[in-house]
C-alpha cells in the first residue's frame, strides 16, 4: 500500500511532532521499497549509498555484502551486481559516476578506490588505507565535480581530492570544531553551483566550501528541532539546489535551501513507510524528483516522489 508523506515548507503545517510556517505544503507519495534482508540478489545487510549509472540505473553499496547492486530506479527490479568480498572488497561503501560512466567505488575499510567501467569491469586500484597524502582512512559518501574525485575521510577528519585518473591532488579540513575542521565527515556532495557540503556528522553540522577546499559557511548543532542534527549521514540535492539531510539518531530526513534555512522535515523510528532506522546516503533523480533513501536498519531504500 502506498503512503503519503506531507512536507511542510515554511507555513502552520505540521508533520508528526514538527510544525513550520508555510504556504503551501509539498506532498510526497511513497512509491516502493526496494530490498529485504539477506545476501541474495536485491537483498542487503547494510545499504550504504547511491549513484545513476551512466545508463539510468540505481546503483547501490552495500558495506556487509561487500557489493555493488543496480536496479531499475523505476520498478525496483534487481538487473545485476559487481565486486563482492571475492575481489578483495571489504566495505564497499562511497560511489560516484563520471561525465564518461566510469564508476567509481571507495572502501571504508581497506582504503582503497577501484575505479569501473561503465559495464562493471575494473579499470583502476588506487589510494590506499593511512593518513599520508593519497591514502584513505574510513572513506565515505563520495562525489565528481569538475574532473576531480571529492573523498570525505572518518578515519582523518578530512576530504581528499584525486583526479579520475587516480592521482592525488590535494586535501583539506582537519579533526576539530572550529569553521573549517570536521570530525567523523560523513558525505561530502556537489551543488550545481560548485559550492560542497560536507556532513560533519561528529560535530552534527553541515558546513560548506568551495571546489578548492576554502571553508564558505556551517549550518546546524546537536538537536532534535528543525535544523538541528543527531548524527546526520546521507546528502542529497535536488534540481533547485535545495539540500536533504537523513539523520542517524533523530531517524528523519530534513529539507533545507542552499543557504541552510529548514523547509521541511519527516519520519521516525520504526519499519513502516517513511518510517527509518538507521539512516544513510540518499540520492535524488533530478528530472522526476524522485529521492531514494538508504533505510540500512530495515535493510531496504525507501523511495518517495513528489506529488
Amino acid at each position: 500500500m502506498k503512503k503519503f508523506v506531507r512536507l511542510a515548507i515554511i507555513g502552520l503545517a505540521v508533520l508528526g511532532s514538527y510544525a513550520f510556517a508555510a504556504a503551501e505544503p509539498l506532498q510526497f507519495e511513497h512509491v516502493m521499497n526496494i530490498g529485504a534482508k539477506g545476501a541474495g540478489p536485491g537483498e542487503f545487510q547494510y545499504v550504504e549509498d547511491f549513484a545513476f549509472s551512466a545508463d539510468g540505473k540505481l546503483l547501490a553499496t552495500d558495506a556487509i555484502n561487500s557489493n555493488i547492486q543496480a536496479f531499475d530506479k523505476t520498478t525496483g527490479k534487481y538487473l545485476s551486481q559487481f565486486g563482492g568480498k571475492s575481489t578483495g572488497f571489504e566495505k564497499p561503501e562511497g560511489v560516484a559516476v563520471d561525465s564518461s560512466g566510469n564508476i567509481f567505488v571507495a572502501d571504508y575499510q581497506a582504503g582503497f578506490i577501484r575505479k569501473y567501467s561503465k559495464d562493471y569491469k575494473q579499470l583502476k586500484q588506487f589510494s590506499g588505507l593511512g593518513a599520508g597524502p593519497g591514502q584513505t582512512e574510513k572513506s565515505e559518501f563520495i562525489d565528481i565535480y569538475n574532473g576531480l574525485l571529492y573523498v570525505p575521510e572518518q578515519g582523518s577528519h578530512r576530504v581528499d581530492v584525486f583526479d579520475l585518473n587516480g592521482t592525488f591532488k590535494f586535501m583539506f579540513c582537519k579533526q576539530g570544531q572550529g569553521p573549517g575542521e570536521l570530525f567523523k565527515p560523513e558525505a561530502a556532495k556537489f551543488n550545481s553551483k560548485g559550492v560542497l557540503y560536507v556532513v560533519d556528522l561528529g560535530n552534527h553540522r553541515i558546513q560548506q566550501f568551495d571546489k578548492d577546499g576554502k571553508f564558505i559557511k556551517e549550518w546546524g548543532k546537536k538537536g532534535t528541532a528543525a535544523g538541528e542534527f543527531q548524527r546526520p549521514a546521507g546528502l542529497a540535492i535536488d534540481k533547485n539546489d535545495n539540500i536533504y539531510i537523513s539523520e542517524i539518531d533523530n531517524n528523519r530526513i530534513q529539507v533545507f535551501d542552499p543557504d541552510g534555512k529548514p523547509l521541511a522535515m519527516w519520519g521516525k523510528e520504526g519499519s513502516g513507510n517513511g518510517e527509518f532506522k538507521n539512516l544513510h546516503g540518499m540520492i535524488i533523480d533530478k528530472a522526476t524528483g524522485w529521492l531514494y533513501i538508504a533505510d540500512s536498519g530495515n535493510n531496504r531504500i525507501q523511495v518517495f516522489k513528489p506529488k
